[in-house]
């Protein structure tokens, strides 16, 4: 077993706590402010309540305020601070000097290039980036990002140690803004906004399709699985009529713009691209964590 450091207690922090713990790492948590800290121990209980997993891992867990202490016996540690790279590179500052050398130093990040965050690192051989998806604790999977000074070592390493504990990782060799998940995400939202913004339909039947049409299979098969399913020729040519005709606005969407400008920015104010009544807004969010629980406690139950 490794011992893992997390630095950030927040949100994405003790989740990624939570992961390593229940799979009987020994796991030291630090945050600077103390009232994240200290209702740390509670969070993380309780989500082996949600998921379903053995109480015992929660000894696995030990809380630091000092930094130092956190990381001295490390061998990976976890950076999940907010998404500033500023901030990052003070963390990263600090454990290149508190860290034992041989620890492989990883950054939460989903959008910072990794090369930022460790610029200021000695031995930037061991600076990774791992990109988990919010809530980590229920999305096993994990972009394992690899700078251009990141040795192969690092890379393995890490992804060995993630598979280990039943997480999904993914190699992402080139260190690109966006990773490979966000720019499928929003490059789907991008053209997304354009039907809305161009008058083609509403939001409601963009999600209607997305939701009831092809994103049904797309739990259980890729979409170069599915070109590969139905022939490559197929592709090309819906690739030869339809390839010219998608949005290539330059820059965020006129109409995306506007709403942030309006105010209209979503489902905590009422109004984005749909109307949302607060009872709505909750039964849209049950929804989700319902099934990214149901997901993970079946998960659970079958390791």
């Amino acid at each position: 077993m490794s011992n893992i450091s997390v630095i950030g207690a927040g949100l994405m922090g003790h989740g990624i706590a939570y992961i390593f713990a229940s799979a009987g790492h020994k796991v030291s948590l630090h945050d600077a402010h103390a009232p994240t800290l200290e209702s740390a121990p509670k969070r993380i209980e309780g989500l082996f309540e949600l998921i379903g997993t053995d109480k015992a891992g929660l000894v696995n867990v030990s809380y630091h305020a000092d930094f130092a202490k956190a990381v001295a016996q490390a061998d990976f540690v976890f950076e999940a601070v907010a998404e500033k790279p500023e901030i990052k590179q003070a963390v990263f500052t600090k454990l290149d000097e508190l860290a034992p050398a041989s620890a492989i130093l990883c950054t939460n990040t989903s959008a910072i290039p990794i090369k930022t965050v460790g610029e200021k690192v000695k031995n930037q051989k061991r600076v990774i980036g791992t990109h988990y998806w919010n809530p980590p604790h229920l999305i096993p999977l994990v972009e394992v990002v690899q700078a251009e000074f990141t040795s192969q070592d690092t890379v393995d390493r890490t992804m060995a140690l993630l598979e280990s504990v039943g997480m999904t990782p993914v190699h992402v060799k080139k260190d690109i803004p966006g990773f490979i998940g966000n720019r499928l995400q929003h490059a789907l939202k991008r053209e997304c906004i354009a039907l809305v913004a161009n008058g083609v339909c509403d939001a409601e039947t963009v999600d209607k399709v997305v939701k009831q049409g092809f994103g049904a299979r797309l739990a259980v098969i890729g979409p170069l699985e599915q070109s590969d399913m139905v022939g490559l020729g197929l592709t090309l040519d819906i690739h030869k009529v339809l390839i010219a005709d998608l949005d290539r606005t330059p820059g965020p969407d006129p109409f995306l713009v506007e709403k942030v400008a309006k105010g209209e920015t979503g489902m905590a104010v009422g109004h984005g691209f749909r109307k949302w009544t607060p009872e709505q807004a909750a039964e849209v969010r049950a929804r989700l964590n319902n099934f990214l629980v149901d997901s993970a406690r079946n998960k659970a139950k079958h390791s």
